[in-house]
C-alpha cells in the first residue's frame, strides 16, 4: 500500500495541464483560537479540485508537525471509496504542518527486447508479485531509464498567532520558504513565497496556482506563475476562498544508482480570507 501512495502521489505532481487528477488536502479551516480546537482534514485524489470523483489519497505516509517542529499526532483517520479523512488536534499555539514527504523511483529497462517497468504504478493485488526495483535491473540490460521522484504534499494551519519553525528547510528536495504567512492571506494583497530546492533558491520554478470550485465554472481560472532569480514567487489573489498550489521541477541531482533525472513537487492547499 505504501508503495502505491508514493507512486500515485509521484504522479500528482505532474504540471495541471497534462494531468486531470491532482492529490490535494484540505483542511476544514487554517486559523484557529486558542489550544483547544480541532481541524479535519479531506484527502483525496479528483478530476475537480475539492471534489471527490476519483479515489481517496491514502494515509500511510501522513505526518504531523507541532509548532516546535516535533512530530505531532494524526487522529480519527478513515479511508472511503472516494476519500480518506483525519482530524488533528491543535493542543499547543502556533503553526502546525500536515503532510506527507513521499520518494519513488520509476523507470524501465529491457532484456533480449522485452520491456520491463521499475515501480508500479496503481495499487498491489494479492495476485500481483512485488515490482521490481533497481537492484533487479540486470547486467545485460538495455535501454535503462530511471527517474527519481521527490514529492511533498503539506497544508498549514495556525492556532492561536503565527510562528514559523516548521517552515525550517530540511535542504532535501523541492520545499516552501513563506516570506508571507501561509495563514495570513487576504484577497486583493499580494503575497511572497520562496521556494528552495536542495536548500537553495529555485529560480524559473514553474509554479500553478487554481482556486477552488471548478465544478461550478467552465474554466479553470489557474494562474500560471514563475519564480524570480531568488527562487521568489508573488501571488495576488483575486478572491477569498480555497487554492491548490502546485510547483515542479526536473534535474540529475539523482542519489539513486542508474538513475538520470531528478523529477520535484510541491503541493500545498492555501486559504484565502476576504479583505
Amino acid at each position: 500500500m505504501k508503495r502505491f501512495l508514493l507512486v500515485a502521489t509521484a504522479l500528482l505532481s505532474i504540471p495541471a495541464a497534462v494531468s486531470a487528477h491532482r492529490g490535494w488536502l484540505l483542511p476544514s479551516g487554517t486559523i484557529f483560537s486558542g489550544t483547544d480546537s480541532w481541524v479535519t482534514v479531506d484527502a483525496a485524489v479528483s478530476n475537480d479540485l475539492f471534489f471527490f470523483d476519483h479515489q481517496p489519497m491514502r494515509l500511510d505516509a501522513m505526518k504531523v508537525w507541532q509548532p516546535d517542529g516535533t512530530p505531532g499526532q494524526l487522529q480519527n483517520g478513515a479511508t472511503g471509496r472516494y476519500r480518506s479523512v483525519f482530524d488533528v488536534k491543535l493542543d499547543k499555539p502556533g503553526t502546525w504542518k500536515i503532510g506527507s514527504e513521499n520518494n519513488a523511483v520509476m523507470g524501465s529497462f529491457k532484456v533480449n527486447g522485452e520491456e520491463k517497468r521499475i515501480g508500479r504504478r496503481g495499487p498491489p493485488r494479492p495476485d500481483m508479485p512485488p515490482p521490481l526495483t533497481v537492484a533487479d535491473i540486470p547486467a545485460n540490460a538495455t535501454d535503462v531509464k530511471v527517474t527519481e521522484i521527490v514529492n511533498r504534499n503539506e497544508i498549514f494551519v495556525t492556532a492561536g498567532a503565527p510562528t514559523t519553525t516548521v517552515f525550517k528547510p530540511t535542504g532535501k528536495g523541492l520545499e516552501l520558504s513563506p516570506v508571507t504567512h501561509p495563514d495570513e492571506l487576504v484577497a486583493g494583497e499580494p503575497a511572497k513565497f520562496r521556494f528552495l530546492v536542495d536548500g537553495k533558491p529555485a529560480a524559473n520554478l514553474k509554479v500553478t496556482v487554481i482556486p477552488g470550485g471548478k465544478r461550478y465554472r467552465d474554466s479553470e481560472n489557474a494562474m500560471d506563475l514563475t519564480t524570480d532569480a531568488q527562487g521568489l514567487l508573488t501571488v495576488t489573489w483575486p478572491a477569498a476562498g480555497m487554492y491548490w498550489l502546485n510547483a515542479t521541477a526536473t534535474d540529475n541531482n539523482t542519489t539513486t544508482p542508474r538513475a538520470t533525472e531528478r523529477r520535484l513537487g510541491y503541493v500545498t492547499t492555501l486559504e484565502v480570507m476576504a479583505p
